[in-house]
C-alpha cells in the first residue's frame, strides 16, 4: 500500500462526525505538523498548517473537512432500542440493515439499524421510502435501563462501521468518510509536494469542521486566517453510474479531478477557475467541471470572508457519497494534488492583484 492510499485508510478509518471531531483532527495534526512552519486552530475545532513560501506573500489556504455524516442518539425507547437523527444528509434506504458504531463515555458499541420486515409491512408500504424517524438502532440491549447500564445516553453520537478497502489493484479507494477525508488528505499531499519547491505565498492547509451540517467551520478556519485566496477541497457526485445519464455534466471517476462552476452556496470566481482550468492544459490534467443546483462547500463561506476572498471548489468525482461505501479513483486524486501544487506556485501578489481586478 503507497503512502497515499494509506494515508486515506487512517483518515477514512478514524471516527468522526458533525461536531465531533476531535480525533479526525488529531490525525491530521499528526499529517500537518512535520510539513509546517505552525499549527493554527479554531475554537471549534478546524485546523491548518502553515507553510511561508515567501514572507508578506498573499494568503492561501486549501481546506477539507473534517467531519464525516453520521447520526446522533435523541432517546432510548423502554425496549432498550436507539431513536435517533441524522448528522448530515442521509437517504434512508441508504441506512437499513447497517452497521453503525454508537460511541459512549463507556465505549464503543457495534448496532444494526433495525426497521419492519419486509414480511409484516403492508403493500402500499413496500414501494415507500421508510423515514428515518421509523428506524432505530440495535445494541443488543435488554432494555432502557441495560442500555443505559451500558454508558448510552442522548446526545452519544453513531458512525458507519466500514472497513477501507481497494478496488482494481489499488486503483480504486473504497470506504466511508472518504466524502470529506479525501479533501483532508489532497490538503495534506499538496503541503507534502511544495516542502521541496518554491511558491511566492503563505499557505494554510488543514481541514474544518460541521461542513455537512451548515459550513460552519468555515467561517471560524476562514476568520483565523483570513485568506486572499481560497480553495474548498471536497468530493464531487459521479454521474457515470445507471441512471444518471441525463444529467446536465457527466463526471466519471478515473477521468481527472474536477471543479465546481456552480452550487448552492457559491459562484466561483472567475479568474481564478480560468487560472485552474489554464493550468491543467498546461499539465495535460484532464479537468472535468460539474454544476450542483442544491448543496454547497466550504467554499461558500471562504468566498465571504474579509473583503472577499477569491474561491474555487476542487475535487474528484465520488460514486455512492452518503451512505457507507464510497468510490473514488487514487488518479483523480493524485492528479488534483499536481494541479493545486502548480496552481499555488503562480499565485503571487501581482497574479493575486490580477484576479482582484
Amino acid at each position: 500500500m503507497d503512502e497515499m492510499t494509506q494515508m486515506m485508510k487512517e483518515l477514512t478509518e478514524t471516527d468522526g462526525v458533525s461536531g465531533f471531531e476531535r480525533s479526525v483532527r488529531d490525525k491530521m495534526a499528526g499529517y500537518l505538523e512535520p510539513l509546517s512552519d505552525e499549527l493554527l486552530k479554531d475554537r471549534l475545532g478546524s485546523i491548518a498548517g502553515k507553510k511561508t513560501g515567501r514572507e508578506g506573500g498573499p494568503k492561501v489556504l486549501i481546506a477539507g473537512h473534517l467531519d464525516e455524516i453520521g447520526f446522533l442518539v435523541t432517546s432510548i425507547t423502554s425496549k432498550g432500542f436507539l431513536k435517533f437523527q441524522q448528522l448530515g444528509g442521509w437517504w434512508p434506504h441508504s441506512v437499513m440493515s447497517q452497521r453503525v458504531k454508537v460511541k459512549t463515555r463507556k465505549g464503543d458499541y457495534i448496532g444494526i439499524v433495525g426497521s419492519k420486515p419486509p414480511h409484516i409491512l403492508e403493500a402500499s408500504e413496500r414501494e415507500k421510502v421508510v423515514p428515518l424517524k421509523n428506524m432505530y438502532i440495535d445494541i443488543g440491549a435488554k432494555d432502557a435501563e441495560d442500555a443505559k447500564a451500558m454508558g448510552v445516553r442522548p446526545g452519544d453520537w453513531v458512525v458507519p462501521v466500514s472497513e477501507f478497502t481497494t478496488m482494481r489493484d489499488d486503483e480504486l479507494w473504497v470506504g466511508k468518510a472518504i466524502d470529506n477525508r479525501a479533501g483532508c488528505a489532497l490538503a495534506v499531499e499538496v503541503m507534502k509536494r511544495l516542502q521541496e519547491q518554491e511558491h511566492p505565498n503563505v499557505l494554510y492547509a488543514g481541514a474544518t469542521v460541521q461542513e455537512e451540517v451548515g459550513l460552519r467551520g468555515a467561517i471560524t478556519l476562514a476568520n483565523l486566517v483570513e485568506p486572499d485566496i481560497a480553495f474548498a477541497l471536497d468530493v464531487g457526485v459521479a454521474s457515470d453510474m445507471p441512471g444518471l445519464e441525463s444529467q446536465p455534466t457527466q463526471t466519471s471517476v478515473g477521468d481527472g479531478p474536477l471543479i465546481l462552476l456552480f452550487d448552492a452556496s457559491m459562484i466561483p470566481h472567475n479568474g481564478l477557475r480560468d487560472l485552474v482550468m489554464d493550468t491543467a492544459e498546461e499539465l495535460h490534467i484532464p479537468l472535468q467541471v460539474d454544476s450542483i443546483p442544491g448543496g454547497g462547500t466550504d467554499g461558500g463561506k471562504f468566498h465571504l470572508s474579509g473583503k472577499g476572498c477569491p474561491t474555487l471548489s476542487v475535487g474528484f468525482p465520488t460514486r455512492y457519497i452518503h451512505t457507507h461505501n464510497a468510490i473514488m479513483a487514487k488518479k483523480d486524486f493524485d492528479q488534483a494534488a499536481t494541479l493545486l501544487t502548480a496552481v499555488i506556485q503562480k499565485l503571487d501578489w501581482d497574479l493575486v492583484n490580477e484576479l482582484f481586478g
